[in-house]
Formats: structure tokens, sequence, C-alpha cells
């Protein structure tokens, strides 16, 4: 009887620790979204309205999303633009692509939480880059489709054209509501400051994530990885099921990919296992944007939300479903994983370069900046 109440005791302890730890790293995250959005939210408000031709619209949806860490706010004020009229929908689907892009910023930073480890942060940088290889392939792909076909709003206006009137549908998100008090504590503590916030994010990121290593290297028995591996990653479809259900239940593809880098680092999941969660996160980050576009209760709002969902399923089903095709990304993802294991600073110059620099440069080369 004592040692089954001591197990219990125990057990609590773990699951509480595994909550709290998890808990700061979802702060931490939101800390960062809140300083990024100090430091450029009505910037990459303006972007997005000032895009003049598809090719800056892509760029300026990365950079847009990079500067706020969150696909979700770059794809939802997009469709609120579309129902008020300042951009049409062949405008606005170049800047779902480029959100599909930079979404996935959060999770290579978070990869840098292992950058002190070398083989862990192989496999944790693997892991992250995983989803930026499969995002660019899709765009690279379905981008000049797009551009001379435009089968995404052709698609998209078709599907929607019975939903007239259709709004007013919102979904409470439970992990929002429980973080974001805490984050805009914190924030208000530094006075709103765009750095401080960044700062304290990163730095309670970074402690939350190698204490969660740590704790999960300590805790996860074989028995444990057996059970994970028997659930959510028992098989490709089931990880997606997984990925997309996670996904559409705290409204952030950000979140759900970055929580499971730290498993990849530590080695409980694989590379492989991965690559399916985020591919059906991609599909579950799409249910926002729905959902502000039904909140407007615009039929061009609903078809660009549309095409953002047959966006992703169109890369899922020419990137993933294809075995030839699924290698691509994964071998690519690993050698990259290796490459930055070996000189560590070029995952941060990846990071700066990819979604920052690239996009900037080239809004600049097009004048998105000088009004040409």
């Amino acid at each position: 009887m004592q040692a089954s109440l001591a197990q219990t005791k125990k057990t609590v302890a773990r699951v509480a620790t595994l909550a709290l730890l998890l808990y700061g790293f979802l702060v931490g995250l939101d800390l960062m979204g809140i300083a990024f959005k100090l430091f450029g939210g009505d910037f990459a408000e303006t972007l997005i309205t000032t895009t003049a031709n598809p090719f800056v619209g892509l760029f300026v949806g990365i950079l847009a999303t990079s500067l706020m860490q969150s696909s979700s706010t770059t794809t939802s004020i997009t469709v609120t633009l579309v129902a008020s009229g300042s951009l049409t929908i062949e405008g606005a689907i170049p800047i779902i692509m480029g959100a599909n892009i930079g979404t996935s910023v959060t999770n290579t930073v978070v990869s840098l939480a292992h950058v002190t480890r070398r083989e862990e942060f192989r496999r944790a940088f693997a892991g992250a880059t995983v989803h930026d290889f499969f995002n660019w392939f899709a765009v690279l792909i379905l981008f000049p489709v797009e551009y001379f076909t435009g089968y995404l709003a052709r698609i998209s206006r078709l599907v929607t054209s019975g939903l007239e009137g259709v709004g007013g549908i919102e979904l409470f998100n439970p992990l929002k509501a429980a973080v974001r008090p805490t984050a805009q504590l914190l924030s208000g503590l530094t006075g709103e400051s765009a750095i401080w916030t960044l700062i304290i994010g990163l730095a309670l990121l970074m402690l939350s994530l190698k204490l969660l290593v740590d704790f999960l290297r300590v805790v996860m028995s074989e028995r444990a990885e057996q059970v994970l591996h028997r659930t959510l990653f028992r098989s490709s479809s089931a990880a997606i099921v997984a990925g997309m259900l996670m996904t559409v239940m705290v409204q952030s593809s950000s979140i759900t990919t970055s929580a499971i880098v730290p498993l990849v680092g530590a080695g409980i999941v694989t590379l492989e296992q991965l690559f399916p969660f985020t591919v059906g996160a991609n599909v579950g980050t799409t249910i926002t944007a729905m959902l502000a576009a039904l909140s407007t209760g615009s039929p061009a709002a609903v078809a660009v939300a549309f095409s953002h969902l047959i966006f992703n399923l169109s890369g899922t089903l020419i990137i993933y479903v294809p075995p030839m095709m699924r290698r691509i990304p994964l071998a690519l993802a690993a050698a990259l994983g290796r490459l930055g294991s070996r000189n560590r600073v070029l995952a941060g110059v990846y990071i700066i370069v990819v979604f920052y620099g690239i996009p900037l440069l080239l809004l600049f080369i097009s004048g998105a900046f000088s009004g040409e």
C-alpha cells in the first residue's frame, strides 16, 4: 500500500514537473511572439497591404510571419483584408504560401536550445528544418502552377460559392487563455520593451527546453517510449492525424512542431516519425484562417482560407505521399543537421539569412519599400 502511494506521488510529481516545464516553454514562445509584434506588428500589416505582385506577396508572407512568429496571425490579417476589399484573392494566396514558410522559423529557433550538445543538436536541427524543406518545396512546385493557372483561386471560389452569409464561428484556444496572461504580465514588467521581452522570452524558452530535455531523458523509460511509438507515432497516418488534431486544438503549428523538437533532440522520436507529424500540423494550422474568414461572413475571405487548406493538402499529396519525393526533404534536413552540428554558427546564419535576409533583400530589390 505504501509502495503504491509512493509511486502515485512520484507520478503526480513527474506530471506536475512536466506541466510546469511545458508551461514555461509556451510562455517563452508567446513572449517571443509578443516581442516581434512590438518590434514589427504594424510593419508586418503594412507589408501585407502594399503587395504589388505575386512574387512580392510571397516574400511578404515569409517576412511578416517570421517577424510575428505566427502564420495564424499573418493569415488572419490577410483574410480580414480580403474581406474588407483591401486585397484580392489572387493577391492573398502568395502571402498565404509565404506564411507557410515563415511559420517554420519558430521550431528552427527552438532547435538552437540544443546547440551545446553536438549529437543532440544534429537531430534537433534536422527535425526542425525538415519542416522548412517541405514548405519550400511545396511553394517551389505550387507557386508557378498557381501563377500560370490560378488553380487555387478557382477551386477555392468554387468550394465557397454556396457559403454566402456564413459567419460568426469562433474556437476557444485553451493554451492561449492559460499562457497569454503570464506572458503579458512579464512583458508589462519590462514596460512592453520589445528587446527585453524578447530577451526574457528567449531565456525562458532556452531554460525550459534544456530542463525539459533533461527531464525527458531521465523519465522516458523504454516502456514509455514504446507507448509513445504505439500511439502518436505508430504509423505515418497516425502521426499526420495527431499533428493535425493537436494543431487544431492549440491553433498554432509553431507550438505543436516546436514541442516535438526536444523529443527529436533527445532521440525519443526519429526524423522519419516527425515528418508526417509536421505534415499534419501544416494542414491543422489552416483552421485559424478558416475561423477568421467565417467570422467575417465574406465569401472572398472564406475562399482565401480554403486556398490555404487546398495548398497544404496539395503539398502533402505531391511531396509526402510519393515515397521518392518524401525522401528529398528528409535527406536535405539530415544533411543540414550534420552540417549545422559541425559548424553551429551556421545554424544561426541559416535562420537570419533564410527567414529575414533573403525576403528583405528581395523586397528592397522589387521596390516594395520605395513605392515603385
